[in-house]
């Protein structure tokens, strides 16, 4: 083969591989909307909205895949280069997630821990306008004492 024929095959070949992660990029987004509009009429809480929900983070995740892979140049590269950047991604996720999982955590522990937190957060409460009144009455009085 002459060197002209291999890269007439090799562009050929780079182009299918462009055209063919598109089509998939362009399913699976839309796929993920039609999962998300039908989730939008599902009842909150329920299994099949929970599952819906899982289904398009599995998307997402395959989508970031080929984007990482094929317009990051990440798929042909070799494994110590792609460890580099998977493994501190998955540290910041991991992050994320727990940081998220200790915040709920300190927020239901101080609405059950506390009684008198629990307590005044229903108690509406009242203006205290004639304690601040019988500050300036005091005040008032021990004003005309010393004048006198």
């Amino acid at each position: 083969m002459e060197q002209s024929e291999v890269i007439h095959i090799e562009h050929h070949q780079n182009k299918n591989e462009v055209r063919n992660v598109t089509i998939v990029l362009s399913v699976l987004t839309i796929v993920e909307l039609i999962l998300g509009f039908l989730m939008m009429d599902m009842a909150h809480g329920s299994t099949a909205r929970l599952a819906t929900k899982i289904t398009i983070i599995v998307l997402m995740l395959a989508k970031a895949y080929y984007i990482v892979g094929y317009f990051m140049h990440l798929k042909h590269e070799i494994r110590n280069l792609i460890m580099t950047i998977v493994v501190p991604l998955l540290l910041f996720v991991w992050f994320i997630t727990a940081f998220l999982y200790e915040g709920n955590s300190f927020r239901n522990l101080r609405n059950t821990y506390d009684p008198h937190f629990k307590e005044q957060q229903f108690i509406k409460k009242q203006p205290t306008e004639h304690s601040n009144k019988q500050e300036h009455k005091e005040g008032d009085h021990e004003e005309k004492k010393v004048m006198e």
